[in-house]
């Protein structure tokens, strides 16, 4: 498969990852990663833990969470 973003520069490369709001194939050069902190659900007798997860994105969906 090969990145969305550089085919509508009209080169190929090949994707690495897809985005995780719109779907799009995305090359190392164009991945956005983001570390988010997840909580982890509470049971009787347990902590809460944050875990850390990895978000991927394009640069067009990126452009747009930080705009909110």
């Amino acid at each position: 498969m090969n990145c969305y973003e550089c085919a509508q520069s009209g080169h190929a490369s090949e994707a690495v990852a897809v985005c995780r709001l719109c779907g799009a194939a995305v090359c190392i050069d164009h991945v956005r990663t983001e570390t988010v902190q997840l909580r982890e659900a509470a049971h009787p007798g347990k902590v809460i833990h944050d875990l850390p997860a990895r978000q991927l994105t394009c640069p067009v969906c990126r452009t747009a969470e930080q705009s909110l």
